[in-house]
């Protein structure tokens, strides 16, 4: 199965994940009973209210949460709301994989906020994070991906919608995406885009809870039939755009597709031993494959045609690369889709003539390729041909495997 969370038009808050898993099925008794337990962890906080509702949000039908609290909190150590989250998932009996995400999730928070005031962990205070809704919205979400057994699915986010203009926040007004937001998402893989909202679209909550739900961000839907779909809704009303967070399950195809650049030259007068150096470059600063293919050019000329495959993030690295070492003075770049069979890299301890090695292989479909690195590792400590090796190698794999 494959979830997909799609933020890309009205960003994503605490709430709105959590309104968008009950509109696809989430027990609402089950999460409200569960975060109600929250209350005696935290003081001077109290849940009068909590409900989920069906609203209609700029023509979408949408679940809102319905939360009224009894509380005057302006300021709250950080660590209180940890130390509530973590005794409230130890009290509900949420699973170990819900418990990790719901302690990972205020943890960033916390780490982002450490580094932007420049503070050490344990003495960050939050302000707009302070009041027990922070509790609501992680804990919630928690309890909700639980009931959903959503911990076990593939989970993929689209780009996230961050919004435009100016936050003003407790310490000040400050350019949108604020501080929290960026160092949450930096180095997350996930892209942000802007939007002509004059808003913030996305909330430093709901940036944690992604950034620890995710297995990766795509810029296209998966293929993948359609089981169910939901909306959860967030606060603010936009004229332009429905203010809902779009989430869909389904049954992922056997053949998965993702986009990637080519990079494509030709190159004349260029040696055999720089082509080698070249490919070498190449795959060792990130590109997924190259290929190199013999070609007549104009006036006769022999001369080659490089491609390389790679991913979007990498292709300014590589056409320096290409450039500098081949001497090109130009490289022709494409964006294309590609269908992928599911594959996944193994380690694997096996014994060959009673030396233990540790073997790396790629799974894909029913089939199983061993990483060349390793063979000639092997190969060389064996003193055997790289084919020698490779047979046998496969024969002690497919022995464990059985």
């Amino acid at each position: 199965m494959v979830v997909v969370i799609d933020p890309q038009i009205a960003g994503i808050s605490g709430d709105m994940l959590l309104c968008g898993l009950v509109d696809i099925g989430a027990k609402k008794s089950k999460i409200i009973t569960g975060v109600k337990k929250s209350e005696q962890f935290l003081k001077n906080s109290k849940i009068s209210k909590i409900d989920f509702k069906k609203i209609n949000k700029h023509g979408v039908s949408a679940t809102s949460l319905v939360l009224n609290l009894d509380e005057h909190i302006h300021e709250r150590k950080a660590t209180e709301i940890l130390n509530c989250i973590r005794k409230s998932a130890q009290k509900i009996g949420l699973s170990n994989q819900a418990t990790k995400f719901a302690i990972d999730s205020i943890t960033t928070l916390i780490y982002a906020e450490s580094k932007i005031h420049g503070v050490p962990k344990n003495s960050v205070h939050f302000h707009e994070a302070a009041s027990i809704d922070t509790v609501v919205d992680i804990l919630g979400t928690a309890i909700a991906l639980d009931d959903l057994n959503f911990f076990g699915h593939q989970i993929i986010t689209m780009p996230v919608a961050v919004g435009s203009g100016t936050v003003t926040f407790s310490h000040g007004i400050v350019s949108n995406p604020a501080g929290a937001i960026l160092k949450i998402l930096e180095k997350s893989g996930i892209i942000i885009s802007g939007k002509d909202s004059n808003s913030e679209l996305t909330t430093p909550t709901g940036a944690c809870m992604l950034v620890n739900l995710v297995n990766k961000c795509s810029e296209n839907y998966p293929m993948m039939k359609i089981e169910t779909s939901g909306y959860g809704a967030g606060q603010k009303n936009f004229e332009h755009f429905s203010n809902v967070l779009k989430i869909v399950v389904g049954k992922q195809s056997q053949l998965q597709s993702d986009t990637v650049s080519v990079l494509e030259t030709n190159v004349d007068d260029v040696s055999g031993e720089l082509l080698g150096h070249v490919i070498e470059m190449i795959m060792s600063n990130g590109a997924k494959d190259i290929f190199i293919v013999p070609t007549i050019a104009k006036k006769g000329r022999p001369g080659h045609i490089i491609s390389v495959i790679c991913d979007h993030h990498n292709v300014e690295k590589l056409v320096n690369i290409l450039m500098s070492e081949t001497g090109t003075l130009g490289v022709r770049i494409r964006t294309t889709e590609r269908f992928i069979i599911p594959r996944k890299i193994t380690n694997l301890k096996v014994k060959i003539h009673n030396f233990d090695f540790l073997i790396r292989y790629k799974i894909a479909g029913k089939s199983f390729k061993i990483e060349y690195d390793d063979i000639k590792k092997v190969s060389k400590k064996l003193m055997l041909t790289f084919k020698q090796t490779e047979e046998l190698i496969k024969a002690e794999i497919k022995k464990q495997l059985k």
